[in-house]
């Protein structure tokens, strides 16, 4: 039981550090997107 526990933990642990990856580059395309329009007005 207490393998599974922890094998549960670091699923939710990878997951989460997924998502902040997947955030931070959004971010960054997002930010680099919006300059690439900025600068052709």
């Amino acid at each position: 039981m207490g393998a599974m526990e922890n094998y549960l933990a670091l699923e939710i642990f990878f997951i989460s550090l997924l998502v902040v990856a997947g955030l931070g580059m959004a971010g960054v395309a997002g930010l680099v997107i919006s300059r690439l329009f900025k600068g052709q007005k």
